[in-house]
């Protein structure tokens, strides 16, 4: 197990905490142009119930 031998300074320690950002969700909107609402990427959309691109568009969850 790796055990440091010295004591990390403050300013070594916030540098390297800096980096640690959160980042938004990407959400895209629904192909189905009656709801047009955002959902995330490559999921069922939670208004409609329907997942896919244009063409291959399917109802997956009844609503």
């Amino acid at each position: 197990m790796a055990v440091p031998k010295r004591k990390m300074s403050r300013s070594n320690t916030r540098n390297r905490r800096a980096q640690w950002k959160a980042t938004a969700v990407q959400l895209v909107t629904c192909v189905n142009p009656a709801c047009r609402s955002k959902h995330l990427p490559h999921t069922v959309c939670p208004s409609c119930g329907q997942y896919g691109p244009k063409a291959e568009r399917r109802q997956v969850v009844e609503i």
